[in-house]
């Protein structure tokens, strides 16, 4: 539908708006076709993980219809870890069971949530996949919380572009000026960052594989993403981070004869 009024300012770059992780993209014109419905819900921080066709792409400036803002501002990443280290808390999109111990959220409870969580100063973002096969594994356990779209259950497959719309939408129709849930953060610390959490992760990790309990090398893949889904859903703060961390290092001087606080 026509609608664009160019007497009015865009609404992009809304403080707080979530960020939208593409990972994996294959077409151009559907990363613009994205553009076009971010910028229509007020969304403006566009990240790239490993665009198949490379970036930039003219194919995504043509369909993007005028959404260039976002396009020019997109942002290109090696890893999905790299594309969300800065945040606080991340949503993940799937149609599918991932036989994960996850929170699950439809677009419009998760956008309630995510007011609230700006509004205290967190920063999140929603992870999307590739058009033909969707998120990997390992990307969904990266996510705090799975979002789904209550759809058709003999037809639920939505293009990318029609699902970072739908997140958009709820997001932008939940700051009507209704009032949300308030969300309360100790004064003391902060939400800890994706790449605090995956420090945290791998330091564990390496330790559980020094010791002989990640072993198995077959089970090895879902014991780790158990784990990860474990602290995710205990919304650590940074200050809990660095706790654990010093818990692990205690733990390894001690096996080793070592000594120190924790």
């Amino acid at each position: 539908m026509a609608g664009t009024d160019s007497s009015k300012r865009a609404a992009g770059g809304t403080p707080g708006a979530p960020v939208v992780v593409l990972v994996d993209p294959q077409l151009g014109e559907n990363i613009g076709m994205v553009a076009r419905a971010m910028l229509n819900c007020g969304l403006a921080d566009l990240r790239l993980v490993r665009p198949r066709d490379g970036w930039p792409n003219e194919k995504a400036t043509a369909a993007a219809s005028g959404a260039v803002a976002v396009i020019d501002g997109a942002t290109l990443f090696e890893t999905t870890e790299e594309a969300i280290a800065d945040l606080h808390r991340v949503y993940a999109t799937t149609a599918r069971s991932r036989d994960m111990t996850k929170a699950v959220a439809t677009p419009r409870g998760a956008a309630a949530e995510m007011r609230a969580l700006a509004a205290a100063g967190v920063r999140v973002g929603v992870l999307f996949g590739r058009e033909s096969k969707g998120l990997t594994n390992d990307d969904v356990a990266l996510a705090d919380t799975i979002l789904q779209v209550p759809l058709n259950p003999a037809f639920s497959s939505l293009n990318l572009a029609q699902a970072v719309f739908c997140m958009g939408y709820e997001w932008f129709q939940a700051g009507d000026g209704t009032e949300a849930e308030t969300v309360t953060l100790p004064k003391e610390t902060r939400p800890a960052t994706r790449d605090e959490l995956l420090g945290f992760f791998e330091h564990l990790e390496q330790e559980l594989d020094a010791c002989g309990f990640l072993h198995v090398v077959e089970k090895r893949p879902a014991m780790v993403r158990n784990l990860r889904n474990l602290f995710h859903r205990a919304a650590l703060t940074e200050q809990e981070v660095r706790t654990l961390r010093g818990v692990v290092s205690g733990l390894t001087r001690h096996r080793s004869g070592g000594e120190g606080e924790i």
